[in-house]
């Protein structure tokens, strides 16, 4: 790729993607009073004796800040904070298109985890959540965990739990197509990365039978060493089946490929899998396992790309969470809060579902409702509702 101010796709950002515009027409000298000085005094006045009335009275409710430091930008990686920012303003796009939200793109020029949480703590009044993007890992752990600590609105890391959310409810569907249960199902997954630590914990939460995962060097297993407190945390939590070895090796007799990574696996490994299969090959923009060899083998595939069936796309899911977190006035997005928007995205697919449909279309008018639905539910269910 190179440099051509006259290609279409350097035409489309000329001058960026964003603009702000006022919801007050500002005509004449009353409406201006109104607006600005001297009628928002009395607006300040309020919020400063009971800071609960910026929700009300400010666009807060509904903004979203977008942050990344561009360590780990989706299949460019660390290319830095000013060159993400057109995917931070691609972000904010699709939380106005999918869900009628404000959001604000913010790039950070440092990748310090404690200037990262204190810079984001110190705008935070100004926002209604906080959406965390495309920040490496293990960084990207920590940061979110101090930041959920730290602040009383919802704080979610999408390259994480987005992803997750889709899987769970995709796959929900797909054990739906081959008559199993979640809990009937072996699962492998390629990557140990922010995706793959969120999907794995949220299969477990969601019951799955049992769960392997595999990072560069192999599987995760109590006789590893050297691992991330993250990887031993993952080592507790998965693999009852006491897996060792290479992913080649995990993938025998398997239900699941779940890929994270753009490890490439061969068709060797793929055809020892358990029959009946799943195979989510996640990689953009070269799947896991090429999609003509995953079908041969699998009843059900799944890519990151537009191009194919069953398309795992997190804009399935972030517009909606936090639009039901606003719209309950939520604290934080629990646990019970993502499992609710998997299960309330699969279910949108209904009586439909068949093999080349397990999860909607981004385009779904349905999709962001639902989600939005059934994360505020939960929200008041788990109590971190505010309204």
């Amino acid at each position: 790729m190179g440099f051509d101010p006259q290609s279409e796709v350097f035409r489309v950002h000329e001058g960026g993607k964003l603009s702000v515009r006022s919801t007050l027409p500002l005509t004449d000298r009353e409406s201006l009073s109104l607006a600005y000085t001297p009628g928002v005094a009395e607006v300040c006045t309020a919020i400063a004796e009971d800071v609960s009335l910026a929700r009300e009275y400010t666009w807060r409710s509904r903004l979203v800040a977008v942050v990344s430091d561009g360590t780990a930008v989706l299949g460019l990686g660390n290319i830095g904070a000013a060159a993400a920012l057109p995917v931070m303003e691609g972000k904010v796009a699709l939380f106005s298109e999918f869900a009628g939200l404000n959001a604000v793109p913010i790039v950070l020029n440092t990748t310090d985890p404690d200037e990262i949480v204190d810079t984001v703590a110190r705008i935070a009044p100004s926002f209604g959540g906080i959406n965390l993007e495309d920040i490496s890992a293990p960084r990207c752990f920590e940061i979110e965990a101090r930041l959920r600590e730290r602040l009383d609105i919802p704080v979610f890391h999408d390259d994480q739990h987005g992803t997750a959310i889709v899987v769970l409810a995709a796959l929900r569907n797909a054990a739906r197509i081959t008559g199993r249960s979640l809990g009937e199902l072996r699962v492998v997954v390629s990557g140990a990365g922010a995706a793959g630590v969120a999907c794995t914990k949220i299969l477990l939460a969601a019951g799955i039978g049992d769960i392997a995962v595999a990072d560069s060097r192999g599987i995760l297993h109590t006789g590893r060493h050297g691992l991330t407190a993250v990887k031993e945390e993952l080592v507790r939590l998965t693999n009852r089946a006491g897996v060792s070895g290479s992913l080649t090796d995990a993938l025998a007799g398997a239900d699941v490929f779940l890929g994270l990574s753009a490890g490439a696996v061969d068709e060797e490994a793929v055809a020892t899998m358990a029959p009946h299969s799943v195979i989510f090959a996640l990689a953009n923009p070269n799947p896991e396992v090429d999609p003509d060899v995953a079908h041969r083998y699998a009843d059900v595939v799944a890519t990151g790309r537009s191009d194919y069936p069953n398309q795992i796309n997190n804009v399935l899911a972030f517009p909606g969470v936090f639009a039901g977190a606003f719209d309950a006035g939520a604290t934080a997005i629990t646990e019970n809060m993502k499992l609710a928007a998997a299960a309330a995205l699969g279910d949108v697919v209904g009586d439909a579902l068949t093999p080349d449909y397990i999860v909607p279309t981004p385009f779904d008018s349905r999709v962001a409702p639902a989600v939005a639905a059934a994360v505020a539910a939960q929200a008041r269910t788990d109590g971190v509702a505010r309204v």
